[in-house]
C-alpha cells in the first residue's frame, strides 16, 4: 500500500510540474501582448505599421530650393530723335517759301514785268516793300537804286529785272554781317546761349528746336528752364530736350530765374557739354521791373563766364512792333542775334531787313513752320532766291 501511495504522490508531482510549465509561459506572453483598453474619450487610432524587416529607412526629401526671383526687365530707353542736318533744312524751307504767296516776291516781280515802268509802277514797288515791313528808309534806298540801274541798263527782260531785284534785296539784307552761332565750348566751360523775347513769340519752342540744331551739328547740349513763371514752360522744355537726349535743369514753379540759370551753367560745366541753352520768361518790354530782372539774370550767369550768344526771338508777323521790342531788349541784354519765327511767306517777311538795318543785329535763324526741324540758319542769298521763286 505504501508503495502505491508513493507512486501516486510522484505521479501527482510530475503532473503538477507539467501543468505549471504549460500554464505559466502562456500567461506571461498573453500579458505582453495585451493592449491597454482605451480611456474614455480617447480616440482609438490604429497603430501605424513600421517599415518592413530588412528595409532601409529613407531620409525625407530635402525641400526644393527656392526658385530665383525673376526681376522684370527694365523698360527700354525711348529711341532718340535724329534731327535733320542743317545743310538740308534751308533747301526744304526754301521750297516751302517759294510755294507760298508772298507780297515781297510775287508782288514786286508782277510790277517789274510790265512793259512800261512809269511813276505809278514805281509807287507800287514802294507800296509792296512797305507792306512787307521792309521799312521806310530801306524801301526808299532799294527803289532808288533799282530805278537807276533799270534806266541805265535799259532792260525789260524779266530774267534781268529779277536778277537786279535780287541783288538789291540781298544788299539790303547786309550779307556781310556775322551770322555764326557761337556755341562751341572754349575749354573753360560750355558756350552759354541766352534766349529772350516776349510772350507768344515761340521762345520756349525755339529753345527746343535750337537744341535739335546743335545736336544735328554734333554738339552736346544742356537746357536751363529759367522761365519759372509759366507753369508749362519747364515741362515743355524738358520734353524737347528728352527727344534728343539733352538734360534739363529746372527749379520750383515761381522760383528765382537767375538761380536756375546759374545752376544750369554749373551743371553744364560738370557734365562737360558743349553748350547750355537758357530759356527765360516772356517779358513785356513795357514792364520795367521784369526787364530789370532779366538784367539780373544776365549778371548772375556771367559769374561763370561770358554769355556767348543772346538770341532775341521775334514773331515775323508782328511787323514794326517787333522793332520796338528789339530795341528795348538790346539795351538790357546785349542781343547778338535774332531768331525770326513764323516767317512762312506772309507779308511781314520784310522785317528781316528792318531789324538788321535799325539795330545792326544779324538775323541768325529763321523758322518757317511748326515742324520740329523747321528752324534753319539764315542765308540772305538763299532767302531772297526763295522769295522770288
Amino acid at each position: 500500500m505504501l508503495e502505491f501511495l508513493l507512486i501516486a504522490i510522484a505521479i501527482a508531482i510530475v503532473a503538477l510540474g507539467l501543468i505549471v510549465s504549460l500554464v505559466v509561459p502562456r500567461g506571461r506572453l498573453g500579458r505582453r501582448r495585451q493592449v491597454a483598453p482605451p480611456r474614455v474619450g480617447q480616440p482609438t487610432t490604429p497603430p501605424q505599421a513600421g517599415p518592413p524587416l530588412g528595409s532601409v529607412d529613407t531620409l525625407p526629401a530635402p525641400p526644393e530650393p527656392h526658385s530665383a526671383t525673376v526681376m522684370p526687365e527694365a523698360p527700354a530707353a525711348p529711341a532718340l530723335d535724329v534731327p535733320e542736318p542743317t545743310a538740308t533744312r534751308m533747301r526744304r524751307l526754301r521750297a516751302r517759301l517759294a510755294r507760298s504767296q508772298n507780297v515781297l516776291g510775287r508782288g514786286l516781280l508782277a510790277v517789274l514785268a510790265r512793259d512800261r515802268l512809269d511813276e505809278d509802277a514805281w509807287e507800287e514797288v514802294e507800296e509792296a516793300l512797305l507792306s512787307a515791313d521792309v521799312g521806310v528808309r530801306p524801301t526808299t534806298e532799294i527803289v532808288e537804286r533799282l530805278r537807276t540801274r533799270t534806266q541805265v541798263l535799259g532792260t525789260r527782260d524779266p530774267a534781268e529785272l529779277r536778277a537786279l531785284l535780287a541783288e538789291e534785296l540781298v544788299t539790303a539784307l547786309q550779307p556781310e554781317l556775322d551770322r555764326t552761332l557761337h556755341t562751341i565750348s572754349t575749354g573753360e566751360g560750355p558756350a552759354v546761349v541766352l534766349v529772350v523775347g516776349v510772350n507768344g513769340t515761340g521762345k520756349t519752342t525755339t529753345c527746343g528746336k535750337l537744341a535739335r540744331v546743335l545736336v544735328a551739328d554734333g554738339r552736346t547740349v544742356l537746357l536751363g528752364a529759367a522761365d519759372t513763371f509759366r507753369a508749362a514752360a519747364a515741362d515743355q522744355l524738358q520734353t524737347w530736350g528728352a527727344r534728343v537726349g539733352a538734360e534739363t535743369v529746372r527749379g520750383p514753379e515761381g522760383g528765382d530765374p537767375a538761380s536756375v540759370a546759374f545752376e544750369a551753367v554749373r551743371a553744364g560745366k560738370q557734365a562737360g557739354v558743349d553748350a547750355v541753352v537758357i530759356d527765360t520768361a516772356g517779358r513785356l518790354h513795357t514792364k520795367v521791373g521784369l526787364m530789370d530782372e532779366l538784367g539780373k539774370l544776365k549778371r548772375v550767369v556771367e559769374k561763370h563766364g561770358p554769355i556767348n550768344e543772346t538770341l532775341l526771338v521775334l514773331d515775323a508777323t508782328t511787323g514794326q512792333n517787333g522793332l520796338t521790342q528789339a530795341r528795348v531788349f538790346t539795351e538790357v541784354a546785349d542781343v547778338t542775334g535774332v531768331v525770326l519765327t513764323k516767317l512762312d511767306g506772309t507779308a511781314k517777311g520784310g522785317i528781316v531787313i528792318s531789324v538788321q538795318r535799325e539795330l545792326g543785329v544779324p538775323v541768325k535763324l529763321i523758322g518757317l513752320g511748326e515742324g520740329v526741324d523747321d528752324l534753319a540758319p539764315f542765308n540772305p542769298a538763299e532767302f531772297v532766291d526763295a522769295l522770288l521763286g
